[in-house]
């Protein structure tokens, strides 16, 4: 099962693509955010044709408390949006701390700040969208 991962942000949305197997994320690209959120999600739906997924994971930044603030319910809307528009399922995942352990592991890789910043959105999405993988291991 292909699955794109998308981590999405006010200015960029980060994709990652797992293998055919659904056992590995890669990062894939950053989308610019265009000013349209439509345009935005018809962007995601030709990712989502072009690369054959047959599901979507939307990272969901919820509060490191647990709770529901309004960039997590902001992420749930748009969520819902995409769904109408990109043909597949579209699942959310826990997203905390995925931008932290993709800037670390950067880090740690030798990556100056410059670099990892024209990345990070992609790696990010590639975290999340591990970690839903995992999650799903074992189950058919």
């Amino acid at each position: 099962m292909r699955v794109l991962g998308v981590d999405l942000g006010a200015s960029r949305i980060g994709i990652a693509v797992s293998d055919r197997t659904g056992t590995i994320a890669s990062p894939l690209t950053v989308l610019q955010r265009s000013g349209s959120k439509a345009r935005d999600h018809q962007a995601i739906a030709r990712l989502v044709a072009d690369e054959e997924a047959e599901a979507l994971v939307v990272g969901l930044p919820i509060n490191m408390n647990g709770t529901m603030g309004p960039a997590a319910k902001a992420a749930i809307a748009e969520a819902e949006a995409l769904a109408t528009v990109v043909g597949v399922p579209v699942h959310t995942v826990d997203e905390r701390r995925s931008t932290v352990t993709a800037d670390q592991a950067m880090i740690q890789a030798g990556m100056r700040a410059p670099a990892r910043r024209k990345v990070v959105d992609k790696v990010a999405a590639a975290v999340l969208l591990q970690h839903w993988l995992d999650g799903r291991a074992g189950r058919p």
